[in-house]
């Protein structure tokens, strides 16, 4: 199935800000509010972050729509594990990834998931490090997340119960199928 990310959909990556944008991408992000009981699937956005930038094998992105932050994603290089992958290094970790509430089911989820797949590769060309694709876990009882990647083409892995909130499934997305 060919996947692309909606032309709708912006990444922005922190990392590539001058301080003072950094600044203002910060306050958008501190904004962004979750639907009750969502916490427990992606924690607080500022903390998720300034985690991004902390540390190098991060790649925090805000997600934007006609200008306006509405979301939030991370990818990490060697640290696919933590989604119940079977190794650290041949694929990019998708985490923290929310859509504000204000925005949710619009599809933005499937666009900014999209939108992930693409940097990863980018980001995988550009360092040429070998990653194959983008895996990440999503909690089971989150069914309009299972959806949005699903639609975003990510393909279910296994289940995974290594996780701290409970039974996971395993997504992934070969470089190969966004072509």
């Amino acid at each position: 199935m060919e996947t692309r990310p909606a032309p709708w959909v912006w990444l922005i990556p922190l990392r590539d800000l001058d301080r003072d944008a950094r600044a203002i991408q910060f306050g958008a992000v501190a904004a962004m509010s979750l639907l009750p009981g969502q916490e427990r699937f992606v924690g607080d956005p500022l903390r998720m972050a300034l985690a991004g930038l902390a540390e190098e094998s991060r790649h925090p992105y805000v997600v934007e729509v006609k200008g306006e932050p509405v979301g939030l994603l991370t990818l990490q290089r060697g640290a696919a594990c933590l989604a119940g992958w079977p190794d650290e290094h041949s694929a990019w970790l998708l985490r923290g990834f929310l859509i504000d509430c204000r925005h949710q089911g619009s599809g933005l989820g499937t666009g900014a998931a999209a939108a992930a797949v693409e940097a990863a590769r980018r980001l995988t060309a550009r360092h040429s490090t070998g990653e194959s694709g983008v895996v990440l876990s999503v909690n089971e009882e989150n069914p309009a997340a299972l959806a949005a990647y699903r639609r975003a083409g990510f393909v279910d892995a296994g289940r995974y119960l290594g996780g701290s909130s409970g039974p996971q499934r395993t997504m992934f997305h070969s470089f190969a199928a966004a072509r």
